[in-house]
């Protein structure tokens, strides 16, 4: 069809419109109505007009049917037109009079979509009052084919038309002779030139002229295959050429399309702006997220800056519960309860080191309770700052202080519960319960050979008088006696010096319990904070999307560009 190359260049600013309405829509950019559908429908899609003129039976309909291959204008031989027809594209065939003089005919034919066709009485109907063509068409047509009858081009009505026409309607014109299978060959160089000079004469310009034949070129593409040879006679080929550079070339068209590459450029200025606006705000919004997470890190500097003091509560309560299991551990070991060990076993350390680190956690789960709940309400807080600064930077209504109060919980949860678990991990790494472990089984060792001395001696003494050995029993019991004092004498010092000994190990190690415990109580507020920070995941969320969105938008942008410049040199 005629003027591919203008068609695709006008495709292609097409969808680059539809791109930049589209990115627009997306970007939320205000680039005015010029874009619209409606607006690029009637103006960059309006499609060529030609207009042909000629008296009557010179051959126009044949003409415009042989130009696209299409019966679309009745042929006859008698004046078929008796009105100004015009063709255009439509989904169901059909004729709409406007006027006497003015007829629609919609026809569903592809080609017409892009060009519209007007094909016309004689010219001396047109001088008798068909005025509609000169005040309605002519100054709007792209092309003007002025159809002449080989065998008399010299009919005064057409050059009388043509003689009307303004400088600028004959520059769009252009001469047909038709029906040149009608004459000899050589004949039509010699019509061409007597055209030429009539032309000069009468309007002072000689168009371009094609000596044509219709009905040789509607033969040549309706034959299966393609008539070559009836096609070469026809002489359409120059003719469509001329067409097609008409209409690659004109300088009307190639305004339009100037136009409206203009009218897509500047709204890409525009998207542009506004994407590099929506660019700084998602940076400002990515700066104030991170400023939110500097506070958040802040806040748990401040309460791990006042660590030692937390600390030397948390030594305090070592040292009393130290002193307390220290006494439990001087009942265990009392001669009595010794005594009962001796037959049941000993595990003192065990049971020792076990009530101890019970009771140390849920000491230092108190404190760590009491900690907890500050920790939370300065959380509270500062969650209470944040709602309105939010607001006003991002445009986000956060969730209020109820709806953080079951993580806030939970964190304080977690919280006391690895400050417990570390207390009694320590008290382990201290291994406390080793050297008392030893201590206890060396005494109970000891104790043991004196209570067995002090069975034997018994023993002997009921043996000796069984048999009446006056002066043994009164010795084996005076041995036992002895070995008794021993007993309790021993197991009350070494109670003395083992409880003496575990209670120093246990003060001497609550400094190194107390900075174990600082390691783990940092943690414990990292972790705590951490979760703090996960209630601003709505924020997170924002930024994030808002930097997904961009960078196929800013990609998008940079094709529409690219397409926009390449159409720009095309034109």
């Amino acid at each position: 069809m005629f003027g591919e190359r203008y068609f695709a260049t006008r495709e292609r600013l097409v969808e680059v419109m539809r791109g930049i309405v589209d990115l627009a829509a997306d970007t939320q950019a205000e680039i005015g109505p010029e874009l619209a559908s409606d607006s690029v429908q009637t103006g960059l899609a309006a499609p060529f007009l030609f207009v042909v003129c000629g008296e009557v039976n010179a051959g126009k309909s044949t003409l415009i049917n042989g130009l696209f291959g299409s019966d679309l204008c009745k042929v006859n031989i008698l004046p078929e037109t008796d009105k100004v027809l015009w063709y255009r594209h439509g989904v169901l065939a059909r004729d709409v009079e406007v006027t006497p003089t003015l007829e629609e005919r919609y026809r569903p034919i592809e080609f017409l979509k892009d060009f519209n066709l007007v094909d016309t009485p004689g010219t001396n109907s047109v001088m008798r009052g068909h005025q509609s063509i000169t005040e309605r068409f002519l100054p709007v047509a792209d092309l003007l084919l002025f159809v002449f009858p080989v065998s008399n081009p010299w009919g005064a009505a057409t050059w009388d038309f043509l003689s009307k026409l303004g400088p600028e309607a004959l520059d769009r014109v252009a001469f047909v002779i038709q029906q040149i299978d009608q004459r000899d060959a050589s004949d039509i160089p010699v019509i061409l030139g007597h055209m030429r000079d009539l032309s000069m004469k009468r309007i002072g310009h000689i168009p371009p002229m094609f000596a044509v034949s219709g009905k040789l070129a509607i033969e040549a593409k309706k034959t299966e295959p393609f008539g070559r040879q009836a096609w070469l006679a026809c002489g359409f080929a120059e003719l469509e050429d001329f067409i097609s550079r008409n209409v690659c070339q004109s300088s009307q068209r190639r305004k339009l399309l100037e136009t409206w590459r203009r009218h897509s450029s500047d709204a890409l200025v525009k998207i542009e702006d506004r994407i590099e606006e929506t660019t700084r705000n998602v940076e400002r919004c990515a700066r104030f997220l991170a400023e939110i997470e500097r506070e958040i890190d802040s806040l748990r500097e401040q309460f791990v800056i006042r660590l030692p003091r937390h600390l030397s509560g948390v030594a305090e309560v070592f040292q009393s519960e130290a002193v307390w299991v220290a006494k439990r551990l001087g009942s265990r070991l009392s001669p009595w309860n010794t005594l009962i060990r001796l037959f049941t076993g000993e595990r003192s350390g065990t049971e020792t080191e076990g009530l101890f680190a019970e009771r140390l956690q849920t000491a230092v789960e108190h404190v760590a309770t009491e900690d907890a709940a500050e920790t939370v309400k300065a959380c509270e807080r500062h969650w209470e700052s944040l709602k309105e600064r939010v607001h006003a930077e991002m445009g986000i209504m956060l969730k209020d202080d109820s709806t953080i109060q079951a993580p806030l919980e939970k964190a304080s949860s977690k919280f006391v519960r690895r400050l417990g678990r570390a207390a009694r991990l320590g008290i382990g790494n201290l291994k406390v319960r080793h050297g008392l472990d030893q201590s206890a089984r060396e005494r109970l060792t000891s104790l043991k050979i004196f209570t067995a001395l002090t069975l034997l001696s018994l023993t002997g003494a009921g043996v000796c008088g069984i048999f009446k050995i006056p002066w043994a029993p009164w010795g084996c019991l005076l041995l036992a006696a002895a070995s008794s004092a021993i007993f309790l004498i021993y197991a009350r010092t070494s109670q003395q010096d083992i409880v003496k000994a575990f209670r120093e190990r246990l003060l001497d190690a609550c400094g190194t319990f107390a900075n174990a415990l600082r390691g783990d109580y940092e943690e414990a507020l990292r972790v705590f904070f951490q979760d703090y920070a996960g209630c601003l995941e709505e924020i997170r969320r924002h930024v994030a999307n808002d930097k997904l969105a961009l960078e196929p938008r800013l990609q998008r942008w940079n094709e529409l560009f690219l397409s926009l410049k390449a159409i720009e040199q095309d034109l």
